[in-house]
C-alpha cells in the first residue's frame, strides 16, 4: 500500500512535468512566431523580382530620375512640379519633384542623396557654398541647365516697424534651417550693416509670432505672387518693409517692386514697393559620361530646351514666360550638354532667320522648338556669351 501511494504520486509529479513541459514549448513556439512576424516577417515576403516582376522594376526606373524642390509653402515646389507636368513621358521620361528644406539643403542633395539629379536654387546659395569651402571642387560637380526666373524678397513686419534700420537689434525669422531665406536674409542684412537676432523658424509660425509681439518681421523669397501673402488673410498692422537696391547687391541681385496687383491684402491700390530679387538657377550633377545616371539627365535637359514653350502655356506659372535660356549665371559653369542644346537651338533660329528673309514660308521652316518666338534677341545674346568664353 505504501508502494502504491508512492508510486501514484511519483505518476501525478510526472504526469504535471510533462503537460507544463508541453505548455512551455507551446508558448515558446507562439512567442517565437509573434517575433519572427514582428522582427523577420517581412523578409520573408518575395520581392518584385522575385516573383517575376523584374521587368517592369527595369521600366519603371530606367528613365526616372529625381529633382530636389523645397518646402511645400515655397514656390520652387510648384516649378518642379511643373517640370513633371511638362515633360513626363510615361517610360520614356519621368520626373520625380522632392520636397526638401530649400535652396541650401538642395545642393547638399544634389551631391550627396540618393536618387537626386536636378535641384531648384539660388544663384548665390552656391556661392555661399564656395566661400564655406566644406565642398571640393563644387564647380566641377555641381553645374547648371539655364537661369530660371528671378524670385523677390520679401519683409514683412509689424506695425511698429517703418524701415530696415528699426529692425536692428530685433528678432527676425528667417525659415527652417537650409532654405533660401536662412542663407540670404542674413547675407542682405550684413551687407546693409544691420545687427539683427535671427530666428530659424518656419515662417507659419513665425508670422503668428509677430502677432503676440514676439518676432518683429520675417524675411521670405518667392516668385510672385508667392502663395504665403497671397493668401494671407488681412492683419492690422502687417506690412512689407521696401529694400533699396544699390551698387553693393551688384553681384547676384536685381531691382524689383512689388504692387496691389501681386498682394492686394497687404499692399494698397496705387501703391508699390521696391525690393530686390535674386536669379533662380536650374541646378544638375555633373554625372560622368555614359553612366546610368549620365543618360537620364541628357534626355531630360534635351527635353527641356526642345519643349520649352511648353512651360508658356496658361496653367503654368507666369514666371516661366520671363526666362531666357540663353542668360548667364556669374560664377557658375554651364552644363555641357545644355550648352550643346543651347547652340543647336540658335543654329536653327539662325537659319529661320535666313529663311524668313528669303520669303520662305513658315510652314516650311524646320521646328525650333522654345526659340521660335523672340528668338533673334536670344541668338544675339548666345553669340556674345560664345564669344566671351572663347577669350578666357
Amino acid at each position: 500500500m505504501h508502494i502504491s501511494k508512492h508510486v501514484s504520486c511519483w505518476f501525478v509529479a510526472a504526469l504535471l512535468v510533462i503537460l507544463l513541459a508541453g505548455m512551455t514549448a507551446k508558448e515558446g513556439q507562439t512567442a517565437s512566431k509573434s517575433k519572427s512576424a514582428a522582427d523577420g516577417g517581412a523578409r520573408s515576403v518575395p520581392t518584385s523580382v522575385a516573383v517575376g516582376e523584374g521587368t517592369k522594376v527595369a521600366k519603371v526606373n530606367n528613365w526616372t530620375l529625381g529633382i530636389a524642390a523645397g518646402l511645400l509653402e515655397g514656390s520652387f515646389i510648384r516649378f518642379a512640379s511643373e517640370l513633371a507636368k511638362a515633360f513626363d513621358d510615361g517610360e520614356n521620361l519621368r520626373i520625380l519633384p522632392t520636397v526638401t528644406y530649400g535652396a541650401s539643403e538642395n545642393i547638399s542633395d544634389l551631391l550627396y542623396l540618393r536618387g537626386i539629379d536636378i535641384a531648384i536654387t539660388h544663384a548665390d546659395v552656391f556661392d555661399f557654398f564656395k566661400k564655406s569651402g566644406d565642398v571640393q571642387n563644387i564647380q566641377q560637380r555641381i553645374n547648371y541647365i539655364s537661369q530660371m526666373h528671378n524670385t523677390e524678397f520679401y519683409v514683412l513686419a509689424r506695425s511698429d516697424i517703418k524701415s530696415l534700420e528699426d529692425l536692428a537689434g530685433k528678432k527676425v525669422g528667417f525659415h527652417v534651417k537650409g532654405s533660401g531665406p536662412n542663407v540670404t536674409g542674413p547675407l542682405i542684412f550684413e551687407r546693409l550693416g544691420i545687427a539683427v537676432e535671427p530666428v530659424t523658424i518656419n515662417h507659419t509660425f513665425a508670422i503668428e509670432k509677430m502677432k503676440t509681439g514676439e518676432i518683429a518681421a520675417i524675411f521670405q523669397l518667392g516668385a510672385k505672387p508667392n502663395d504665403l501673402f497671397a493668401k494671407l488673410k488681412p492683419e492690422p498692422g502687417l506690412h512689407f518693409i521696401p529694400i533699396q537696391w544699390s551698387h553693393k547687391f551688384s553681384d547676384y541681385y536685381l531691382p524689383a517692386t512689388l504692387s496691389h496687383d501681386d498682394y492686394p491684402n497687404l499692399i494698397k491700390p496705387g501703391e508699390t514697393v521696391d525690393t530686390l530679387a535674386v536669379p533662380v538657377v536650374l541646378a544638375v550633377y555633373n554625372w560622368p559620361k555614359n553612366s546610368d545616371r549620365f543618360r537620364r539627365v541628357e534626355r531630360f535637359v534635351r527635353a527641356y530646351f526642345e519643349g520649352f514653350d511648353k512651360l508658356k502655356q496658361p496653367s503654368f506659372h507666369p514666371k516661366w514666360k520671363e526666362i531666357n535660356l540663353a542668360a548667364r549665371v556669374p560664377g557658375w559653369n554651364r552644363y555641357w550638354v545644355a550648352e550643346e542644346a543651347l547652340a543647336a537651338i540658335a543654329s536653327n533660329d539662325q537659319v529661320a532667320n535666313q529663311q524668313a528673309r528669303t520669303g520662305e514660308s513658315p510652314a516650311n521652316r524646320p521646328n525650333i522648338g522654345a526659340m521660335e518666338q523672340g528668338s533673334p534677341a536670344l541668338y544675339r545674346e548666345f553669340l556674345e556669351w560664345q564669344q566671351k568664353n572663347k577669350k578666357k
